[in-house]
């Protein structure tokens, strides 16, 4: 068990928010679990132990509220993860503009949320985990609106690790291939299409929620804290690696 392991997770209840909350309970930190959902984050708030949270992460009153409630009840933080986010595959020339909104709201405005709320309650020092994607990385088709949001969340990633790096506190990413949530559901429906999936990682499987969660829980862990400005990719490669095609 750490000592004084104080750590939020926003948008706890996805299924990778939910795998990361495991593996800290397990560890024997203590949590503020936050999301919009009142029954879904008090029935995770039950199973982990942790202080439940009700707030909408894209707004900052929300955030900070979150950060100053948890600091308030757990004591000084020590690690932050933000979960929250969503998946649009759509081109450009189809994508409306209230869906380019919600996806940057969903997954930069998030993004920037914690790192706001992080600044002024993290004085201490600690970790910061935002999630990123690999099709930020690299070119795929028809992810020009989730690009583009993730590649923000990079951007900012490193903005951050550098103007709060003379205190302690430090920012990493990591950027996931496909997993398999519910959101990515609708993806890999039918048998081709998960096919076409496979065989765009070269491990030759789409990533799980434990592959990602392990990951941000090394990031978060104390022991880690030489580690700041990276993107972690756990993609089985899709970003970086290309193997020649059996036959």
């Amino acid at each position: 068990m750490q000592s004084g392991w104080n750590v939020v997770v926003v948008g706890a209840y996805g299924a990778i928010g939910r795998a990361v909350c495991g593996l800290l309970h397990a560890a024997g930190a203590r949590l503020a679990v936050v999301g919009r959902d009142q029954d879904k984050i008090a029935s995770l708030a039950e199973a982990t132990g942790a202080l439940p949270i009700v707030g909408d992460a894209s707004s900052f009153a929300d955030m900070d509220a979150a950060f100053e409630r948890a600091t308030a009840e757990l004591g000084p933080l020590s690690g932050a993860v933000n979960c929250a986010g969503s998946l649009l595959l759509k081109p450009a020339h189809l994508t409306t503009e209230a869906e380019y909104a919600a996806t940057v709201s969903a997954n930069l405005t998030t993004a920037f949320a914690m790192c706001h709320a992080a600044g002024k309650t993290m004085t201490d020092g600690g970790s910061v985990v935002l999630v990123s994607t690999a099709a930020a990385r690299t070119g795929i088709a028809n992810h020009e609106a989730i690009a583009a949001a993730k590649g923000g969340v990079q951007g900012l990633m490193l903005s951050a690790a550098a103007t709060y790096a003379a205190r302690g506190l430090r920012f990493n990413c990591v950027a996931p291939g496909l997993t398999r949530t519910p959101l990515a559901a609708k993806i890999i429906a039918s048998e081709a299409s998960e096919k076409a999936s496979l065989a765009m990682h070269a491990l030759g499987r789409l990533g799980e929620p434990g592959d990602v969660a392990r990951a941000i829980y090394w990031l978060l862990d104390p022991a880690n804290d030489w580690v700041t400005g990276q993107i972690l990719g756990v993609d089985g490669g899709l970003a970086n690696v290309r193997v020649r095609p059996k036959g």
